[in-house]
């Protein structure tokens, strides 16, 4: 069975919430953990639409802390696919905070995560190929193969 192709836009997610107090540690800035668990969240939210299955985390292969975040911003996450293998899926987030005071935006997070959408029996499925359209698609594209070739050699010894 052939999947039909889809864009990178037919699978783009935006995920806002407003940082609580339960959230954030006693001096007010935002557990790491619960950015973590939400760059996760708006991931699986974009492999999911991709594969029109369930997605499982295989993996989040880089997570990097630019600035931290504070009890009262707005945070707004970003998750596009970059790239798409037999059965996995390369999601990059983008985090962002927004200061409701100011309208002041901080690019806070970034983060690569890879997914495997599961059929009815649990297992990994093969998922729709990808389109990228723009050139920034293209180049998304291309290093998200680069880095799952490298993920590949470094798990397995696949070259």
């Amino acid at each position: 069975m052939t999947l039909k192709p889809k864009r990178v836009r037919d699978s783009q997610v935006v995920l806002s919430q407003l940082m609580q107090l339960t959230d954030a540690n006693p001096m007010g800035y935002v557990h790491g953990g619960v950015i973590m668990r939400l760059v996760d969240e708006a991931g699986g939210i974009a492999a999911t639409k991709h594969a029109g299955r369930p997605a499982v985390t295989v993996a989040i292969d880089s997570m990097s802390f630019y600035s931290s975040i504070h009890v009262g911003n707005l945070v707004t996450l970003k998750a596009s696919l970059n790239y798409v293998g037999r059965t996995s899926m390369e999601v990059g987030v983008r985090v962002e905070a927004e200061d409701l005071l100011t309208g002041e935006v901080t690019h806070t997070n970034s983060a690569y995560c890879v997914y495997v959408a599961l059929g009815d029996d649990g297992k990994p499925v093969p998922v729709p190929p990808l389109i990228a359209e723009t050139e920034e698609e293209k180049r998304r594209m291309e290093e998200g193969r680069r880095r799952q070739e490298r993920r590949l050699r470094e798990r397995y010894g696949v070259e």
